[in-house]
């Protein structure tokens, strides 16, 4: 091998991380050869889950990996996992599914088609964030590796956590991994009801949301977009009576006009002028 590809090849273990994706294009971007890639692939240096896309071995290729590489090295930030797998990744899957099989993404530029080609037991669904929020989702930099992959310092991520989503580590190196917060998350997961979502796995996950933040969620019914999913929110949340709720100020927030038909043959909810499941509507 010659030098300058013996510069290259450790100049890639640098920016790469062992595990992580990358696709052709962005090899290209950072001056290796479609010949050069093939020619990784071929020592072993490289392998090639899918048609253009490239991975430094390292175990079995998880849903994880495939996220965060996303969010970091390929830029697709802000797209954060949200919505039903946000929430079941922070501790409420007692109320939802207990494995993960759909990974929910929200952003506002779609992931590539190829993540669908991965070998994996996952299927992913991107939400385009700005149908149901008019702002970003405020990440601080948590789209960001630990580890500045161009110099190989550590980066100092202390105080960046904040805003509409939240991180957690994945891995053996910690890295993180962003998802919208618990406060986000429902509103996402009200979005899909009643078509992607049923009443009553909403109502019994409402259930176990006592330790929401008032100050958040009154940021994101101002930010919303959706009349649905802002009344849909304030029924859920009349019925638990959570004490975050007595902190809401419901009157600043905009609940649009007229009825709202949810669900075919329901009964209409008199404070929200939502149709709901008759059974549903009767019980507190």
């Amino acid at each position: 091998m010659s030098r300058e590809r013996a510069g290259l090849l450790n100049q890639l273990a640098s920016k790469l991380p062992e595990g992580l994706l990358v696709d052709a294009a962005w090899l290209k971007a950072q001056g290796y050869s479609t010949q050069l890639q093939h020619l990784y692939v071929k020592s072993g240096w490289l392998e090639q889950p899918s048609r253009s896309v490239f991975r430094r071995p390292r175990g079995v290729l998880s849903w994880q990996q495939v996220v965060i590489s996303l969010q970091t090295i390929l830029d697709y930030s802000p797209l954060v996992v949200g919505g039903r797998t946000a929430l079941e990744l922070q501790g409420y899957a007692h109320y939802l599914a207990q494995s993960t099989t759909t990974v929910h993404l929200y952003g506002p530029k779609a992931p590539p088609a190829w993540v669908q080609k991965l070998p994996l037991q996952v299927k992913f669904v991107y939400h385009n964030d700005r149908r149901l929020f008019k702002n970003e989702p405020v990440t601080m930099g948590l789209g960001s590796l630990k580890w500045n992959m161009d110099t190989g310092e550590a980066r100092d991520v202390t105080g960046l956590r904040g805003g509409d989503t939240t991180e957690l580590t994945w891995g053996q190196w910690d890295w993180p991994l962003t998802l919208s917060t618990p406060e986000r998350a429902i509103f996402e997961l009200l979005d899909e009801l009643p078509n992607h979502e049923t009443f009553e796995q909403v109502d019994a996950l409402f259930g176990g949301l006592d330790n929401l933040r008032p100050a958040r969620l009154q940021k994101l019914l101002k930010d919303c977009e959706s009349v649905k999913v802002k009344r849909l929110f304030f029924y859920f949340s009349d019925r638990h009576k959570h004490p975050w709720l007595k902190r809401l100020k419901k009157e600043d927030v905009d609940l649009g006009s007229g009825k709202r038909m949810l669900v075919k043959g329901g009964v209409l909810d008199p404070t929200y002028h939502i149709t709901v499941p008759g059974d549903l509507n009767g019980v507190r």
